[in-house]
């Protein structure tokens, strides 16, 4: 079920009184149900593959908490183990294979892999797979460390990782954070009430509003990057940096808004990202969620984060970053961009150590904080470049790679004198513009509407809907986040 559907609004709606309608300590069981029907409304059978890590998870972290030494450890080894195993088949698999039979072929060798596609093409990846996934491991991990207990209400962890709100597209929430919420009554709250619908309404806004309209640009100059000049290219990378910005902070909005309107409270999962003035600020601003699962579990948890040898420490930024990657989806192409960030971090390392030892500052001016933002967004933006191709379904493995370099090297031999190859007329390329600056104007100056007076947020609701209604475009597109 996708948020920018009117069955998603129909399904709100009634859950959402339904919810106030019933005793609080029986909520938790409407909330159940109304995830499971929002997750079946994609592919029904796959509600059998997230039950069944439910109830490992569940008796895991009860196991955990009530044993002791090296058993303790094993049992949190077969925990993230049988999580990352099915994670692993249903997404990983068929890249492994088909890169596995590439490099055979090549070698002249017979040696090939089965495709689990080819086998059952009804085969495809669970949506949002990789957040539960990640979610389910936090709470194991956490009750392993003795900073979560577990969970004795079987349909309560269960909705903890069901909760349809942040279910498919996050964020990756930790169980200290909401287990206690659904154990709590959250009663009517007119304020909560009020902010979560201006945050689902401008988060629709982002989505269908932006995000949808700037891929008009910049989905069919990269879905044929051979038939399009440098300058296309250029326009549509940029369009696209605000498109994947938009789509998932707006997903994010919606997600959180819903939950508030309940009462929950969800972690924040974007702080103005493009505003950062570093590689390391933009993902403190980025998919928080993710960002700091890695940080946490695999960067200090697993790797020993900086509290290792400087060249360790290099590696292990790297690796992460490459993790990073593959998580986000099954391509050489996302190892790239993982890799790319990972190298900026690197690079930013290195640089301020010899800053250091040479004694050289920088004036910390506006201007110069300035200068380093645009810089840093020029990179993500070249970064983005990757990860757009290998969003392409359409590609084979090595293929991506290939659409990239050619989409970069013309790129850098582009001519303004050359005309955009757009889907959109000129007033449409305008107003696509016109749409991010009054994104960039409202995080920087309004990030959160006011709401605490009615008649603000009837204005700002109604005109907000309005619009969205008017200029948005409704043609179906899920969330690009739906894949990972």
């Amino acid at each position: 079920m996708l948020f920018n559907s009117v069955q998603f609004l129909l399904f709100f709606i009634v859950i959402t009184l339904a919810y106030y309608s019933l005793r609080w300590n029986s909520r938790w069981l409407l909330l159940l149900l109304a995830s499971c029907y929002f997750y079946m409304v994609f592919k029904p059978i796959y509600i059998v593959i997230l039950f069944a890590t439910i109830v490992i998870d569940y008796f895991a972290g009860l196991w955990i908490e009530s044993s002791a030494g090296v058993k303790r450890k094993w049992l949190l080894i077969i925990s993230i183990v049988t999580n990352v195993g099915i994670l692993a088949v249903f997404k990983y698999f068929d890249f492994f294979a088909e890169s596995f039979n590439a490099v055979s072929w090549k070698m002249g060798l017979a040696w090939s892999l089965p495709i689990l596609k080819h086998l059952n093409p009804d085969l495809v990846l669970p949506i949002g797979l990789s957040f539960h996934t990640f979610q389910a491991m936090s709470y194991t991990i956490e009750v392993y460390r003795g900073n979560q207990k577990a969970e004795r209400h079987f349909g309560i962890y269960a909705l903890y990782v069901m909760f349809y709100p942040q279910l498919v597209a996050g964020p990756i929430e930790r169980p200290q954070n909401v287990l206690h919420q659904f154990h709590e009554n959250h009663p009517y709250d007119w304020e909560n009430v009020k902010a979560g619908l201006t945050r689902m309404a401008f988060g629709l806004f982002k989505k269908a509003v932006i995000a949808d309209r700037l891929a008009l640009m910049a989905g069919p100059a990269y879905l044929d990057p051979q038939h399009h000049n440098g300058l296309t290219l250029l326009v549509a990378t940029f369009f696209y940096t605000f498109r994947i910005y938009c789509d998932f902070s707006g997903y994010s909005d919606i997600a959180l808004g819903a939950a508030q309107v309940m009462g929950f409270k969800l972690m924040e999962n974007f702080r103005t990202p493009y505003f950062s003035a570093s590689i390391k600020e933009f993902w403190g601003r980025w998919h928080i969620s993710l960002s700091t699962w890695f940080r946490d579990y695999l960067y200090i948890g697993a790797l020993g984060g900086n509290r290792v040898s400087q060249g360790r420490t290099y590696f292990n930024q790297v690796f992460v970053f490459l993790v990073s990657g593959l998580w986000h989806g099954a391509s050489w192409n996302f190892i790239i961009w993982g890799g790319l960030h990972g190298l900026y971090q690197v690079g930013a390392s290195i640089r301020d150590k010899y800053l250091k030892r040479w004694n050289i500052t920088f004036p910390e001016s506006t201007w110069y904080v300035y200068l380093q933002t645009i810089i840093t967004f020029l990179l993500v933006m070249l970064t983005w470049v990757f990860f757009a191709v290998g969003d392409n379904p359409r590609l084979t493995v090595g293929e991506e790679v290939r659409s990239s370099f050619i989409i970069l090297k013309k790129m850098t031999q582009l001519s303004i004198h050359e005309p955009i190859q757009a889907a959109l007329n000129n007033v449409e390329m305008w107003f696509s513009v016109g749409l991010i600056v009054f994104l960039l104007l409202k995080e920087h100056y309004l990030l959160h509407i006011p709401t605490h007076k009615d008649k603000v947020f009837w204005v700002v609701f109604v005109v907000v809907s309005f619009l969205t209604y008017f200029f948005g475009v409704f043609d179906s597109n899920q969330f690009i986040y739906f894949q990972f």
